[in-house]
């Protein structure tokens, strides 16, 4: 499903690691990234990290900082960033100029020129699509909410709407994002997913079945009873993130040759990565973004 590594790069600018995909390098007027946790001025245990979320535990002067200094390395400090309170919703905003105030939502698309497109993450999965007939873009937060609420699919379907654009000559690219090693999630997921989707059991690793039914792994709890704070853990199953979307797209009309998807795991790397997960919520923020150029 996921394109080998040789599909991305990392582009090295005075501390910052930016990952990039190949099969975006084609398009002079694209501008396209994802930061890693590299370089920044924001400190976070003892370390310089490139946070570019708002979080309790740094300024808003370091973010904005930070996030000069990421569109300065994509050659973009003259473009207008734009980026959305993110609500694990299904939200899409179109976009024909930079917003006046604050908006909410978790997908952003335009085809206007100098407006750079960014969703944050933590481990969710940021997705970015290009039409390079229309010259359309967009920028996609998914988490296991936005996800099951099929918000790649729908983005896609308002940029089909209000551009033109065709499933088929649609690039998607996929960050890292947390791996299916490491996303444990329970029931009330695995019962969300099993309502909608016919091939669920497919992304999960675990008693899927079990738990998309409600079923009781210990129905008769008076034989087992153990002394309080002594029960055993409820089941639990392990989300594949990027495979449900890589579905999505695919169900909607992307070719799979042109979906590009990331093979790192945020948790298992938060030496490159931020991870909510891993590094129990007091972590930074990365930012996927994707932008026209005036040219």
């Amino acid at each position: 499903m996921r394109n080998r590594a040789s599909a991305w790069f990392t582009f090295r600018l005075e501390g910052l690691q930016i990952l990039r995909a190949a099969a975006l390098e084609n398009y002079p007027w694209l501008v396209h990234g994802f930061s890693t946790r590299a370089g920044g001025t924001s400190r976070l245990a003892g370390k310089r990290v490139l946070n570019l979320g708002h979080t309790d535990w740094d300024t808003r002067s370091h973010v904005r900082a930070n996030r000069a200094k990421l569109l300065g390395a994509l050659g973009a400090e003259q473009m207008k960033l734009v980026t959305v309170r993110q609500l694990h919703s299904d939200m899409i905003h179109e976009l024909t100029e930079a917003p006046a105030k604050a908006i909410s939502g978790d997908a952003l698309i335009t085809r206007t020129p100098g407006l750079v497109l960014g969703v944050q993450t933590a481990d969710c999965v940021a997705i970015l699509l290009v039409d390079p007939h229309q010259r359309a873009v967009a920028a996609i937060h998914a988490g296991w909410r936005g996800t099951l609420r099929r918000l790649a699919a729908k983005t896609l379907g308002r940029m089909q709407m209000v551009f033109g654009t065709r499933a088929e000559e649609v690039i998607a690219v996929l960050g890292p994002a947390i791996g299916q090693c490491c996303y444990e999630v329970g029931p009330e997921v695995a019962q969300g997913y099993a309502g909608q989707f016919s091939q669920a059991r497919k992304w999960f690793d675990g008693p899927f079945d079990q738990l998309a039914a409600g079923e009781d792994s210990t129905p008769l709890k008076w034989l087992t009873r153990a002394p309080p704070g002594h029960e055993p853990p409820p089941s639990r199953v392990r989300l594949d993130l990027l495979a449900a979307n890589h579905w999505q797209l695919v169900d909607a009309g992307v070719k799979p040759s042109n979906i590009v998807a990331s093979d790192l795991c945020t948790a298992c790397r938060t030496d490159l990565f931020f991870s909510y997960r891993r590094e129990l919520g007091c972590t930074g923020r990365m930012l996927a973004v994707i932008g026209l150029t005036a040219e």
